[in-house]
């Protein structure tokens, strides 16, 4: 059996990791964070959670279903709803589209929950992988290499004119997201708003109803060029996004008692692909949501298990 390195613990490095684990292959896991998740973060605040990274999940691929079957079964994830609303220069309407996914514990719950049992090594930033005979991470050998990021920061990691950093050309896009809450809800009920044709703001949702328990807390997602102006500051960037956020929604005209702004450097990708994940001959491999046609929960996942099975059969 092989030694893997996956780099990155959110849905995509989980999803990677599990396939190879499955197949008996021994899997480590180093990752940045304090705990697995990736853009699938939240914050709590008191006794609830705020989803302040990815909003929701879709469903269609067949195997990322049957995880969600299973997570609708244990109560770790509901359906919200399949409408939102369209925003454009003031003017609105109803936006129908497939069911969204929520969480009642937010979204990171689920990486966790699948990540149970792998080894996971919190806080322990990767400095450089290189090429050789084998791949090694750090120093150490190792039989393959999985960077499960951001192509910004996976393109970091390896030396140029490799495979990998020639193939990670995904500049990626900045964002941020603010959350933002009053003592009572007094805007129309809208699970989320997508917000066209607007220089600070792409998307707002409704996190009581996304939670299910009606608290009064809206998370806004910023434009990149209006994250871009605040990424040292991101603090800054708050006056402007609910300035913004009170010409899209009916919020209260009274200061809100929570405000916190969440700086993404790298967002989301800026460009499609069609290829599922990066391979090379070397042994280094590349997943996540900007491998596919679309970036999304689901499709960082799919990209993850495909590039798993991928290795499994390489491995073999």
């Amino acid at each position: 059996m092989a030694d893997v390195v996956v780099v990155g613990a959110g849905v995509s490095g989980v999803a990677c990791a599990r396939e190879l684990e499955a197949a008996g292959h021994t899997v480590v896991l180093r990752d940045t964070g304090r705990r697995p998740g990736g853009r699938m973060a939240l914050r709590r605040y008191g006794d609830r959670v705020v989803d302040i990274g990815a909003s929701y999940f879709t469903v269609r691929d067949d195997a990322f279903a049957a995880v969600v079957d299973d997570w609708e079964r244990r109560g770790l994830a509901r359906p919200w709803t399949d409408t939102f609303t369209a925003w454009s220069d003031g003017e609105r309407e109803p936006k129908p589209g497939p069911v969204r996914w929520s969480a009642p514990h937010g979204l990171r719950s689920l990486v966790q929950d699948l990540a149970e049992g792998l080894d996971i090594r919190s806080a322990d930033p990767v400095e450089h992988v290189t090429v050789g005979e084998r791949p090694t991470v750090d120093g150490q050998q190792t039989d393959a290499v999985v960077l499960a990021m951001p192509d910004p920061q996976a393109r970091r990691l390896v030396a140029p004119g490799t495979a990998a950093h020639d193939a990670l050309d995904d500049p990626y896009e900045p964002a941020l997201a603010l959350t933002v809450g009053w003592e009572r809800r007094t805007w129309p009920e809208e699970d989320g708003v997508f917000v066209g044709d607007h220089p600070d703001l792409t998307w707002v949702a409704d996190d009581g109803l996304r939670r299910g328990d009606r608290a009064p807390v809206l998370v806004a997602h910023s434009t990149a060029e209006r994250a871009r102006r605040h990424l040292a500051d991101p603090a800054s960037a708050a006056d402007p996004m609910l300035a913004a956020l009170r010409e899209v929604v009916d919020v209260p005209g009274d200061e809100p008692s929570l405000v916190h702004v969440q700086r993404w450097t790298f967002a989301r990708p800026a460009q499609e692909r069609e290829a599922p994940f990066h391979l090379d001959d070397d042994g280094i491999g590349a997943c996540g949501d900007s491998w596919g046609p679309s970036s999304s929960v689901e499709a960082a996942f799919v990209s993850g298990r495909a590039l798993g099975r991928a290795l499994v059969e390489r491995l073999a």
